[in-house]
Formats: structure tokens, sequence, C-alpha cells
């Protein structure tokens, strides 16, 4: 049986993925939306149509202003696909996907993938102790159910995302024993180079001074400029130590939240061998887009984080341009109409930008949280530690792909999502090269995990053909 064809496939249901669905459908498109999640919302706005009054107050304006955009979703035309797990994206845009235990496709014109962001790997001593969890995770549990933690937490890193837990933490009553901020002196400086356009940004950054405000209020213990962070505790977490005002402090805790911003989910966009190139600002991969957010493979769009780190508004608003575009392309929006939209929507992310470069330059994770030291755990899914991969690269291996022969790192569930950025890292500075010359995973299908019987299932002959030359690694290894 052959796919099911649409004119838009859009995957993922955050604020760039309704936007640029809902500007297709309105511009009289036949469009289908899919999403892991039951509800739409994405990781910023996650359970935004199911929360209740107080916890949305609880999260503050910021994720309250996502029930707008999954109204104007939710009025729209567009099919929602619930639980859909994308495993393939093929170059001729073909859209494989499980759902419910089944094996489902889709044939579209044009796709749109907003697949959002993934936590920075933060490997550290001890970081994959139980009762160590990323800060992203922690805000998870409370956006979708308001669990909260029932003792007192330890909040470590940087990034703009640890203040805002922090701060929803106060307000849901959630004791706080200590924040400790890797963010250095010379972090601020760097920053300080880009205060004139962050103060043109003044409502975010009026926002982030206020989180900050929230925890002098609250008198919360902050230690700044914490360095050599480690993890006390076996077989679980039981305190954290660290350096700042050239003393080894010592905080106990039973659960310590970690965080060091956030990083482009890449896996699809590498799967289909689009070009990439590594951000020396934000200090990862990006997928290479075109004014429109297009990639280099044909009528396949990046919209929001996935294409680069810039927040859930700019998120939505590419998502706009994407679908403006789309309309443009299928005629179902004149040049004259698409011009003045798109340069108003162009306007907009403008604004959302301006306070990027200094958040960028004051948050930048410092080496020694990103380039682990030998004894640390890197992969996860395979138990490969920093030690191993380095006596990898002193045997001749050049690149990430190689590591897989040499010690199965990145060969597990998750894909390489969690160590990709870490390997690179670790294998560019031990070559003396970039992280563009050390490369990146040579991603393969299935991105998700995927039964031989949801594979089987798969019946037209013209598929099978088509995921097999998706899923046949013709690249040299590196």
């Amino acid at each position: 049986m052959m796919p099911e064809s649409v004119d838009v496939v859009v995957i993922g249901a955050g604020p760039a993925g309704m936007s640029a669905a809902t500007t297709a459908a309105h511009a009289g498109l036949k469009v289908v939306l899919l999403d892991e999640q039951m509800t739409v919302g994405g990781q910023i706005y996650r359970s935004i149509i199911r929360a209740d009054e107080k916890r949305i107050d609880l999260l503050g304006p910021d994720y309250a202003s996502g029930s707008t955009i999954a109204a104007a979703f939710s009025a729209s035309n567009v099919r929602h696909e619930t639980g859909a797990q994308v495993w393939l994206v093929s170059k001729e845009r073909a859209v494989h996907y499980t759902q419910r235990g089944q094996s489902k496709s889709l044939l579209a014109r044009y796709i749109v993938l907003a697949t959002g962001a993934i936590e920075r790997p933060f490997p550290i001593p001890g970081w994959t102790t139980p009762g160590v969890m990323t800060a992203g995770a922690a805000q998870i549990l409370l956006k979708a159910s308001g669990t909260v933690p029932g003792q007192p937490v330890v909040l470590a890193g940087c990034g703009p995302l640890l203040y805002l837990l922090a701060w929803q933490y106060l307000r849901a009553g959630v004791p706080i024993r200590a924040f400790v901020e890797t963010t250095s002196l010379a972090d601020k400086f760097r920053a300080a180079k880009h205060w004139w356009s962050a103060l043109l940004g003044w409502r975010d950054l009026a926002k982030g001074l206020n989180l900050l405000r929230a925890l002098r209020t609250a008198r919360v213990p902050v230690y700044r400029g914490a360095a050599g962070l480690r993890v006390e505790g076996e077989p679980v977490a039981t305190a954290l130590t660290f350096i700042a005002g050239r003393k080894r402090q010592r905080i106990e805790a039973a659960l310590i939240l970690l965080h060091q911003g956030i990083v482009p989910n890449t896996q699809i966009t590498w799967s289909l061998q689009a070009s990439h190139h590594w951000d020396t600002s934000q200090l990862c991969w990006v997928p290479k887009r075109n004014d429109v957010f297009e990639l280099d493979v044909p009528d396949i769009f990046v919209a929001g984080d996935g294409g680069g780190i810039a927040g859930a508004k700019a998120a939505a608003t590419q998502g706009q341009i994407c679908g403006l575009e789309i309309g443009r392309r299928h005629g179902k929006i004149e040049r004259s109409e698409f011009e003045k939209r798109v340069a108003r929507s162009r306007s907009e992310l403008a604004g959302h930008l301006q306070v990027r470069a200094f958040l960028d330059a004051l948050y930048r994770p410092g080496d020694e949280t990103r380039i682990p030291a030998d004894d640390v755990l890197v992969c996860r899914c395979e138990e490969v530690t920093a030690v191993e991969i380095r006596r990898s690269v002193a045997l001749g291996c050049v690149g990430p792909n190689q590591t897989k022969a040499f010690t199965r790192c990145g060969m597990g569930p998750c894909q390489g999502r969690l160590c990709g950025l870490t390997v690179t890292e670790i294998i560019a500075r031990e070559r003396h090269v970039s992280p563009e010359v050390a490369g990146y995973y040579r991603i393969r299908p299935p991105i998700k995990p995927l039964t031989l019987g949801q594979l089987a299932a798969i019946g037209d002959h013209t598929e099978h053909q088509a995921i097999k030359d998706a899923t046949t690694d013709k690249t040299p290894c590196k």
C-alpha cells in the first residue's frame, strides 16, 4: 500500500511546529503534524492546554503565552497525530513513524522539522549517579504533572533555564539548598561586548534580572564562578563539591539538578545528510539554512531551536516564515502578500534575537564541563569513559564514527544524542583540530527504536527501497 500523500508534514508540536502548521493550513494546504506527546506544546509549552490556572500562574507569563499559539493551532484544520515517533525522514520527503505500535508513512511535498532542542551534556564526575537529574527533566515533571521535589535541591550550572526553574521552585515552595553558578568573570567580560544589543532587547533582560532578584529575596546561597564540580555518593548522590571563592565547597543534597544550556536536536537533519557547521558561539552543530530556513535538501525546512538556539518566540516566528514560504511555493499566497507578511515576521524575529549574542557569551559553558576528565562516563548507553575515547584517538581514530568501531560509543538506544557533542570535542582536543574537522556521527535510521515487526509491516516495495537507500552508509568513516 502506498503512503498517504499530503501537502505538508510538520514534525514537532512546539511553538515552531504549531506556528508553521497553522500558517500553512490557513493558506489552504493539507497539513499533518506529528508529535510524540499526547498534547501540543513541545518542551517549552508542555501540557499548556491541560494545565490549570494555578499551574499556569506558577510557571509564569512566558509559559502562559503558549496558550495563544496552542489555541490558534486548535482552531485550524491541521491533522494532529499524537504519540507519533518519527524514525525516518527521506530526501524524497517520505516520513515513516510508529504510532500505538503500528508502522505508518506519509509522503509530503514539503516537510518542516520543528524538533527543538535537547539539553547539552554535562559530563562531570558522578553525573550519572542516581539522585542527579537535568534541570530540563525536572521542569518537564513540573509542567506535565505539577511534580516537585520533596526535599531540598541543589541547582548547578549556567543558562536561563536554570534560573527560571529556581524561580518556579521558589514559587512552589521547594527549598533550594544552593545555587551553584559556573558563569565566570571572563564570561561576564565577554558578554559585556554585547551589552548594547542586550539593552535593545530590554524586556528579556528585565526578566532575567527579576529571576536573580528572586534568589536574593529568598536568601538562597549563591556560589559564583564555580569550577571543579563533582558529585559525591555511592550508590546514590549525597553531595555536590566544587571550588568557589578559591575554596573547596561541599553542599549536601540527595537531589542535584545540572544544566548548562540547550543545543539543537539535529538527529534528523544529520540523517538527511544535510550540511551542518560548528557554531563557535553556541558550541554545537547547527544545520545550514537559507533565509526562509530551508535546508540544502530541497523542500525540507527547519524551524525553531533545531536550527540554532533562539528561544520560543523566535521559534514561533520562524515557523510562520516557513509556513508562508510553503504557501507561496504552492501558489496559495501571492508574491505581494507573501513579501508583506514575511517582512513583518522578519522584523519581529530581529527583535526576539536582540539579546541572543549577550546570552550566548554570558552562558558559554566552560571547557571542563564539556570536555571531561578521563574517568568520567561519556556514553551512558554503552558505558564508555573519556579515557577510552582518548585511547582510540591515540590508536588512529580521527572522528566520532570510528569510535563506534573502537568502543561502541554512540551505538546505544539514544543513537549518540547524549554523547555526540562530547565525543566531537574530545576528539578535536586530542587531535588539536577544530570540531568542524573532527566531525560528527553518521546518523542513520531508525532515529528512534523500531521493532522488526514494525519494519516488516511496511509492505510497499518502493518504500523498502527508500529505507534501504537511507540506511546505507556511503560516506567515508570518520
